[in-house]
């Protein structure tokens, strides 16, 4: 959809859908939570208050709760153009889709139930459906620029949380942001905003974390060696998988961190120095490479050591006609020209996304009762993506791309009891867990506050909860980071 139909829409204002809420019970750890689900929309306003759009979001709240003391986490995917559906129904919601774990989901009927590894027993969970997805519409005065850009975006949810708050009476309440993607980006960036607003968050859960535009591939002449070195440990972990190294280590954790020193080590003093590397180091590190991630070493010799993630995930199965998956490399996808250069789709977005998608739009009008004729997006990246503003404004400096690394060092040292937790998937080409640990490292941070972040590792990729270890780890981790944050 263009933004001009999305433009003379917004003329017209209909009415809000009803509010739906419906009762529900569920067994966690042997005890029985009583929870309302609540569907429905807050109206933005702009400077003048008039209505520019409607934030479609499910909260679940739990019943006969003392709101002073109990937590509200706000939950969100990213993108940008992302719906709140795959955390809604894949993770810690009180709900989950069942699918299949690295390989294609069968289609319908697809099973929902009750999830065991939902933290609605640490917080109530807030899911919120960004601008242009889901059901979160512009609308009156609204525009495009009004949301879809980075600075735009925030202050959308940073209006929706103050309104929520206000409207339920959680002012008082511990909160908490759970971004996953593109929505750690906005989780950093709406820790200051909301800051400067006063209000403050107990902590932030970063899924599959993304700070920081490092993974430029595409600059000129091989200007940007970075993204290689920090993509590096996530090929080493896939061959690793894919048992594709000739000296298959046991231990996946002492194999990363040989790679790790290797990455920023030797490797990247052989990239720094571009055609002056002489022939017995540029071999001994053509070596190194191909032990690590089972890349043939003529390959990675005509890629001038500079082997992509594309290629890569074209390059490790194609002996057996096959690719692996880019938000998660545990998955296997079939090409029509299995010796191109890079594979044709994404293995791991087809294979689970049908099942999402008619999971949730069954869920939230059969069980929750929300009425609508209207679409459920659960991605918009045409509408939204196309009209993306990446400028983002932070400490009085404007920047191209969205760096929200000093947005985060601000908050933490602003609200020093500020906690967060990064988890990230070993085999994730979208988000790479070492480029996490490496922003995280040069955000200036003071040694203080270093204790203040902690970080989860999981044998998954993007959507860590599609693999059900992982899922049972994270929902653990996440339980017990909630239970420090609230230690006083």
């Amino acid at each position: 959809m263009c933004s001009l139909g999305t433009s003379a829409l917004a003329q017209v204002a209909p009415d809000a859908p009803q509010p739906a809420r419906t009762k529900h019970k569920i067994t966690i750890n042997g005890k029985v939570i009583a929870y309302t689900a609540t569907a429905a929309t807050i109206d933005l306003k702009d400077a003048k208050d008039e209505l520019t759009g409607r934030l479609f979001y499910v909260a679940y709240t739990q019943d006969d709760a003392d709101a002073a003391v109990r937590p509200v986490a706000f939950v969100f995917n990213g993108g940008p153009g992302s719906s709140s559906m795959w955390l809604h129904m894949g993770s810690f919601g009180p709900v989950r889709v069942d699918a299949t774990d690295a390989a294609s989901t069968p289609p319908p009927p697809y099973k929902v139930g009750d999830n065991p590894d939902t933290v609605l027993d640490r917080t109530d969970l807030v899911f919120v459906d960004a601008m242009g997805t889901g059901f979160s519409r512009i609308a009156g005065k609204g525009q495009p620029k009004d949301f879809y850009g980075t600075d735009p975006d925030v202050d959308a949810f940073a209006q929706f949380i103050e309104r929520y708050i206000s409207r339920t009476g959680r002012w008082n309440s511990p909160k908490f942001l759970m971004g996953e993607s593109y929505g750690t980006t906005r989780s950093a960036a709406l820790l200051a905003a909301m800051q400067s607003r006063g209000v403050a968050f107990n902590g932030a859960i970063l899924i599959s974390c993304y700070l920081n535009a490092y993974d430029d591939f595409n600059a000129p002449a091989f200007g940007n060696d970075l993204p290689y070195e920090l993509y590096l440990p996530t090929m080493a972990a896939t061959a690793w998988y894919h048992h594709r190294l000739e000296a298959q280590p046991a231990d996946l954790a002492a194999l990363l961190k040989d790679v790790r020193q290797f990455a920023l080590g030797e490797y990247a003093h052989a990239l720094a120095q571009g055609s002056a590397l002489g022939t017995a180091e540029r071999d001994a590190v053509v070596a190194k490479l191909h032990q690590f991630t089972a890349m043939p070493a003529s390959l990675i010799l005509n890629a001038n050591l500079r082997v992509s993630p594309d290629r890569f995930e074209k390059e490790l199965l194609r002996g057996e006609r096959r690719t692996v998956g880019r938000l998660d490399a545990r998955f296997k996808g079939i090409d029509r020209d299995a010796a191109g250069d890079t594979p044709d789709f994404d293995a791991a977005d087809a294979a689970f996304s049908a099942a999402f998608t008619a999971s949730f739009n069954n869920y939230v009008r059969t069980d929750l009762k929300f009425e609508t004729d209207d679409r459920y997006k659960p991605t918009n990246y045409g509408e939204v993506g196309q009209d993306w503003d990446d400028h983002h404004r932070v400490g009085g400096n404007r920047f191209d791309m969205p760096d929200v690394a000093e947005d985060l060092r601000e908050a933490m040292s602003k609200n020093p009891r500020l906690k967060i937790l990064t988890a990230n998937g070993y085999f994730d080409f979208a988000t790479p867990f070492f480029e996490t640990e490496y922003t995280i490292a040069h955000m200036g941070l003071d040694p203080s506050l270093q204790k203040n972040i902690a970080f989860g590792y999981y044998q998954s990729g993007h959507m860590i909860y599609l693999n059900a270890e992982a899922r049972h780890q994270l929902s653990r981790d996440i339980a017990r980071f909630i239970d420090e944050s609230l230690a006083r």
